[in-house]
């Protein structure tokens, strides 16, 4: 018995590092600290892209941490140990050659640098630094927190924008914060930098991150200076997502309509979201949703032609955001002014009909999955851009789902679909908002139709 559990045991521990299935020329492996480093071989061009990706975003704050991993990744451009303030970091950058950035979404903070492939020893250093060393300094914080909210007013000048945080503040209820990367203005304008290590104790851990290394480069010499350079970065010895669990997003209840006036508005913007699949508990009904959404964004489908070209809206949309926890699916339509309500009235009409066996056609069913193939393929030309593909599904599907995402797009069927449809969106409930100015609402009185 204590053979057979021995044995048990080692292979427990060689399959929590068993390789990931790949695409040719990607490389993976894991360090004793539990950061994952994935090599991307691609030889068009004499540069290196590096990136740290990490398990943090939205997705993590309750409310008093609202908008503070985009704050944290502005600050990630400022002072650490080895450079203690930015000019002497930005001149780093400058002597790299390089070109960075960092973005913050729902369930993923990254940031890169693309420079000269003989950086690549020097770069991983420059990045080893940032990530591991930070010093927030409170002048650099006085700097960057209205920076941030800048970026929070100018979106809010977009009526787009309002539209869509009105339908998730409804959508997602007390955890809004958790799927508004965006954040608040007070908890934006207040923050400290004791919070700044709160939110660098808790994710970025080499056991919640992974390195990706994309272009001119050999993956063993890779690998080597990963080793040698992060392998004394300290694993938590906990998984963050378990010691932090993310509440569960409760099902909507009810339907919900909301009318706002904006004077910014001066195109009407109308929006459905429903609740839809996560990669948790239905990886499947993902695909079934990227495929379908691809069918009805095609000129020959009949949302396209029942909408756009009877001349009822100038755009009518339908995409699902690939979630890890609970991903929405997201109707948006720009209809036109004086067809408001036939408008509606069609979109209602056609959302009712998507289940039916006849809503769409086998050669639609098949070119809408070659879309997908072409625009994965045109996606994936740009070798810097390869890590931020790879690490934002890491972050929220897994390492397979990316590799194996075109292929089983290939196998999705019509009655995939059609339980996709049924269990996500027929009959479910849904919040529905609408902005546009004063003058409009009186002029077309959707208030009158546009409600449960």
């Amino acid at each position: 018995m204590k053979k057979l559990l021995c044995f048990l045991s080692c292979c427990a521990a060689i399959a929590s590092y068993a390789q990931p299935r790949l695409p040719e020329n990607y490389y993976w492996q894991k360090l004793d600290n539990g950061l994952q480093v994935v090599v991307i071989e691609n030889h068009k061009v004499p540069l290196a892209t590096i990136e740290i990706a990490v398990k943090n975003g939205a997705y993590t704050e309750g409310p008093e941490y609202s908008g503070l991993s985009h704050l944290f990744e502005h600050m990630f451009f400022k002072a650490n140990k080895d450079y203690p303030n930015q000019e002497v970091f930005l001149r780093r950058i400058q002597e790299l050659g390089a070109i960075f950035n960092g973005t913050t979404g729902f369930e993923q903070v990254n940031y890169f640098f693309t420079f000269d492939k003989d950086s690549l020893n020097a770069g991983l250093k420059f990045m080893n630094a940032a990530v591991r060393y930070p010093i927030y300094r409170e002048e650099d914080m006085q700097k960057e927190r209205p920076v941030v909210d800048g970026e929070f007013q100018r979106n809010e000048s977009d009526p787009g924008f309002q539209l869509w945080y009105d339908v998730n503040k409804r959508m997602w209820g007390d955890l809004f914060t958790r799927k508004n990367p965006i954040g608040d203005h007070m908890i934006i304008n207040t923050a400290t930098p004791e919070k700044m290590m709160i939110i660098k104790n808790k994710y970025y851990l080499p056991n919640n991150s992974i390195l990706v290394v994309s272009g001119d480069v050999k993956h063993e010499d890779v690998f080597g200076m990963a080793k040698d350079i992060y392998g004394s970065w300290e694993s938590s010895g906990f998984n963050p997502q378990e010691k932090y669990p993310i509440p569960e997003f409760k099902p909507l209840e009810k339907t919900d309509y909301h009318i706002i006036e904006s004077s910014i508005a001066q195109t009407p913007y109308m929006m459905l979201q429903w609740e839809g699949p996560d990669f948790r508990k239905d990886s499947a009904d993902m695909l079934a949703a990227d495929v379908f959404s691809s069918i009805l964004g095609l000129n020959s489908s009949k949302w396209q032609q029942a909408l756009i070209d009877k001349g009822l809206a100038t755009y009518a949309g339908v995409s699902y955001q690939d979630s890890r926890y609970v991903g929405p699916v997201q109707l948006f339509i720009l209809p036109n002014p004086a067809k408001m309500k036939e408008c509606y009235d069609e979109m209602m009409k056609q959302i009712a009909q998507w289940s039916n066996d006849d809503y769409f056609t086998d050669e639609q069913l098949a070119t809408a999955k070659e879309t997908i193939r072409r625009n994965d393929i045109r996606a994936k030309e740009k070798p810097s851009s390869l890590p931020m593909q790879l690490s934002a599904e890491w972050c929220s599907t897994s390492l397979a789902y990316y590799t194996d995402y075109i292929s089983n797009i290939q196998k999705v069927t019509r009655a995939d679909i059609q339980r996709y449809i049924n269990q996500y969106i027929k009959g479910k409930p849904f919040v529905a908002g609408r902005i546009l100015n004063a003058d409009m609402s009186k002029q077309y009185k959707p208030a009158e139709y546009f409600k449960n």
